[in-house]
């Protein structure tokens, strides 16, 4: 009979893990959790004893608790973070160019697209959101917050 109990009582902390680490939400692993923990407090009470009932119920609380503060504490979701930071700029090169600086377009500026400035691959954008073919040549004409703002030039 205590075999049904604790296979009940493993059946349950393993489903509110479930619930918890891997699909968190008011789920069925955490309703099928607590009515399987609920089952053993109902079986050892109907066909143990009050005593078996009490003692099964007290675990079970115990656990779910223990279960909770274990989830909820920052230590145990450090675990699961990542913890490398991203250090790289975006269009850092941009930071070479100044502007009046002449390059050719590499691919279609439409708007945006990439121009090589003197072997300087850069990403680009037309000032005046406009289509530039590939291979035309543009100069820069202001730089804001790392954006690269550019005019074709009629040669």
């Amino acid at each position: 009979m205590w075999w049904i109990i604790l296979s009940l009582i493993l059946l349950g902390v393993i489903l509110m893990l479930i619930e918890l680490l891997l699909i968190p939400g008011v789920g069925v692993a955490g309703i099928l959790s607590l009515a399987s923990m609920g089952a053993a407090c109902w079986y050892a009470f109907s066909f143990c004893s009050t005593v078996a009932g009490i003692v099964t119920t007290c675990i079970s609380v115990a656990l779910l608790i223990a279960m909770l503060i274990i989830v909820l504490r920052e230590k145990t979701w450090k675990k699961f973070e990542l913890g490398t930071e991203i250090k790289s700029k975006v269009n850092a090169e941009s930071e070479s160019l100044k502007v009046g600086d002449r390059g050719r377009t590499v691919t279609r500026l439409a708007p945006m697209g990439t121009a090589l400035f003197a072997d300087l691959s850069v990403e680009v954008k037309s000032s005046d959101n406009s289509m530039v073919s590939p291979g035309t040549t543009v100069e820069v004409v202001r730089i804001e917050d790392n954006k690269v703002i550019v005019k074709q030039v009629n040669e």
